[in-house]
C-alpha cells in the first residue's frame, strides 16, 4: 500500500491543473507553467480543488509508479504556486561569485573565471559574493543546475574550501603530522 500515492493533492487558489489525453498534465500558476507527461497506466482524477492518484492493480509496476506519479504531480503544483530554491555558499580565500547580465561568474582559485549561463526557467541571484541562490518552478531543473554549480569546485575535506549547499555539513579530516624519530 502506497502511503504517499494515496494522499490527495490540494490545488491552491491561483493554480489551474488540466489533465489531457495520455496523462499529459499542465499546471499554470503565478511562478510559471509546467507541462509533463506522467505514466499512462496510473489514473489521475480531479475533484474540485483536490487531485487523487489511483493505480489500476496491485502489480509491482503499478505500485512503484503510484507514489512516483503523485510526487511528480505534487512537485508541479508546489512549483507553480511557490517555486523551489537552492542556496549555495562559497568558502575559501578569494573565492567569490557575481552576476553579470544572465551569466554567473565565479572566481574559484583557477587561473580563469568560471562562467555559467542562466538556463530557461531558472533565476540566479547573488545577494553576497559568497552566496548563490538558484530558484525556479521546476524542482528537477533547480536541483540539477545547483549540482552543476557545486561541481565546479566541490568542498574539500581538509580546509573546507569550495562550493557547498547552505545546509550541507562537510566532514573534516586531519592533515598530515610530521614524522617522529
Amino acid at each position: 500500500m502506497s502511503r504517499i500515492g494515496n494522499m490527495p493533492i490540494t490545488v491552491p487558489a491561483g493554480v489551474t491543473v488540466s489533465i489531457g489525453s495520455n496523462n499529459e498534465v499542465t499546471v499554470k500558476g503565478p511562478k510559471g507553467e509546467l507541462v509533463q507527461t506522467l505514466p499512462a497506466d496510473i489514473m489521475i482524477e480531479q475533484n474540485g480543488d483536490t487531485i487523487d492518484v489511483k493505480r489500476p492493480s496491485d502489480d509491482k509496476k503499478h505500485k512503484s509508479l503510484h507514489g512516483l506519479t503523485r510526487s511528480l504531480l505534487n512537485n508541479m503544483v508546489v512549483g507553480a504556486s511557490e517555486g523551489f530554491k537552492k542556496e549555495l555558499q562559497i568558502n575559501g580565500v578569494g573565492y567569490r561569485a557575481q552576476k553579470q547580465g544572465k551569466k554567473l561568474v565565479m572566481n574559484l582559485g583557477y587561473s580563469h573565471q568560471v562562467e555559467m549561463e542562466e538556463i530557461d526557467g531558472i533565476t540566479i541571484d547573488v545577494p553576497q559574493p559568497t552566496q548563490i541562490i538558484i530558484s525556479g518552478p521546476d524542482k528537477q531543473k533547480v536541483g540539477q543546475f545547483a549540482a552543476e554549480v557545486r561541481e565546479k569546485r566541490p568542498p574539500e575535506p581538509y580546509k573546507g574550501k569550495g562550493i557547498k549547499y547552505i545546509d550541507e555539513r562537510i566532514i573534516r579530516k586531519e592533515g598530515k603530522t610530521g614524522s617522529k624519530k
